[in-house]
């Protein structure tokens, strides 16, 4: 049985780490480099870094900060926000990212899920999915959770899949920040929905949450950034408790 990934996220805003809820009232959570170099050291699978407002600000991503951060750690580092060409994927790539993850380029454009796969592999593209239950289904939305895009996120992911998509990490937007556990009713739709893995993001409060995500949600990876950040749930404790519920992670940590 593969082992369930726990994956640290760092939501960049200006060169510094921040965390809101819902997407709202952010807050400084630290150094992206500093802070990578702890979750690493405290045993984080991966690493993400979401700089949140590039897509929105119609700029590139900050290089230099991902440069910084990838010099701290030797574990997966996946970049995202602002990656709207082959050319943006790939000076990511030289700046020391594993994976990229697209979201609103890839809706305006999904050709260019394709493009990166083909150039850097399907396994270094990882179509990142913002969703909002909308009556009885989820929508993806667009711009750093700005715009809701009219699309069906069950939907998008397969398509995602289709176009060349290695991975698809899923935040519930109605989830983000509160600590109310992963949206584990949506994350099994994608998850059944599509071959590819899933990462589940949005609502981590507690080692319980990542339990059921993986238990009942069929996640392959669960996200978390607020109880890393912020020292409530230590990554080794939480590996602990999953261990014991008999969810396989990797060790030591």
């Amino acid at each position: 049985m593969l082992t369930k990934r726990i994956i640290a996220c760092l939501d960049v805003d200006a060169g510094r780490v921040v965390k809101g809820t819902q997407f709202l009232n952010l807050r400084d959570a630290g150094d992206p480099a500093e802070l990578a170099a702890v979750h690493a050291n405290a045993g984080a699978d991966e690493i993400v870094l979401l700089d949140i407002t590039a897509t929105h600000q119609k700029r590139a991503t900050l290089l230099e900060t991902v440069r910084r951060t990838a010099k701290q750690i030797f574990i997966p580092f996946t970049v995202g926000g602002g990656v709207r060409t082959l050319q943006d994927a790939a000076a990511i790539f030289e700046a020391g990212a594993d994976k990229i993850s697209i979201n609103s380029a890839a809706m305006a454009d999904p050709s260019l899920i394709t493009c990166i796969a083909q150039r850097f592999g399907s396994q270094a593209v990882i179509v990142a999915i913002d969703a909002k239950r909308n009556g009885t289904h989820f929508e993806a939305w667009a711009s750093g959770g700005r715009k809701p895009s009219g699309r069906d996120a069950l939907q998008w992911a397969q398509e995602a899949e289709s176009r060349g998509a290695g991975e698809i990490l899923l935040t519930s937007m109605d989830r983000d920040g509160t600590g109310e556990g992963f949206d584990c009713e949506l994350t099994r739709q994608i998850s059944q929905a599509v071959r590819i893995p899933v990462i589940a993001s949005g609502g981590a409060g507690g080692a319980e949450d990542f339990v059921r995500v993986f238990r009942d949600g069929a996640a392959d990876a669960a996200l978390a950034a607020s109880i890393f950040h912020f020292g409530l749930t230590p990554i080794s404790d939480l590996k602990s408790r999953l261990f014991a519920a008999g969810v396989p992670v990797r060790f030591p940590c």
